[in-house]
Formats: structure tokens, sequence, C-alpha cells
């Protein structure tokens, strides 16, 4: 059970905003800390009622989420907000045409094609049908050729799942 102490909660999130930061900060990259702020800010604001089944705050999830995709996977700023940006439109009431009106095009356009693989990547492979794994493959590639940032993206998502089963 995970008990409840907002203010030891507050510091943790912001603790882990840091090691975020601190491992972008490794990639020598040129950066712009105040869209990543910003977006930080949107997703802490977003998930603050959310829990995830441990108990512990939503918001850990796309913090580190984002902290794989620029620790690990060594991607910039965009991808970043994506992540930390990756379950706003499909988990609460923001839309995708808000977060173009804050980030832009690009960033939307991302956000979109990870909301549209949820649907692939959440599939039952193996009880489809060949035609159905083969139209999910497609789907799969279309989204890659559009922008890989989304795949990988969805990756760091899926290995953050994974490590805290």
């Amino acid at each position: 059970m995970y008990i409840i102490n907002p203010e030891e909660e507050r510091r943790e999130i912001l603790k882990r905003y840091r090691n975020l930061l601190n491992a972008w900060g490794k990639a020598g990259e040129q950066k712009n800390k105040r869209m990543v702020r910003k977006a930080f800010n949107l997703a802490v604001t977003a998930h603050k009622d959310m829990r995830r089944k441990s108990g512990e705050p939503y918001i850990y999830h796309p913090l580190e989420v984002a902290r794989i995709v620029t620790g690990e996977i060594g991607l910039g700023e965009i991808s970043i907000v994506c992540a930390l940006l990756h379950d706003v439109v499909e988990d609460t009431d923001h839309t995708l045409t808000d977060i173009e009106r804050v980030f832009g095009q690009e960033i939307a356009r991302i956000i979109d094609g990870l909301t549209k693989i949820t649907g692939i990547f959440d599939s039952k492979t193996d009880a489809l049908t060949y035609s159905a794994q083969a139209e999910t493959f497609k789907k799969m590639l279309l989204t890659l050729s559009d922008d890989v940032r989304v795949i990988l993206i969805k990756i760091a998502d899926r290995l953050h799942n994974m490590r805290t089963l």
C-alpha cells in the first residue's frame, strides 16, 4: 500500500524532474528548458489526481518515460516534451488542439501518432489472424515512416511499464 504524503510526493516529483534534466544535460545539445518545463507543468497539472495501480502519482510514469527517452535512447527536446505529454490527450480532458496551440504542430503530430499507435501495441497479437497481424504491422510501419520518434517513445513507455510490473 502506498501512503500518501503530499509534501513528500511533491519533493519526489521535483527530484525526478531534476533527474530528467540531468539525463538530458549529458547529451550536450543546446537546451530549451522553457518548453520542457512547460510540458512538465502541463503533465503535472493534467495528471494531478491520477494514480498508478501501485498507488504512486501517475506523473512518475511520464517523467520516467522522458528520462528513458533522453538518457537511455539519446533523443532530444521534442521527444522529451512528447514523452512528458504522451498520455495527456488519451487520459485527460486536454485535446490534440490544446497541445498544438501550446507546443506547436510537430509535437501535436507526434502525440497524435502515439495515441494512434497505442491501439496497435495494445492488441493481442497471438489472438489475431494472419491478415489482422499484417494490418497491424502495416500500421506500425506507416507510423514509423511518419516519425521514428513515435516508435521510440512508445518503446520507452512500454519499457517503463515492464520495469514497474
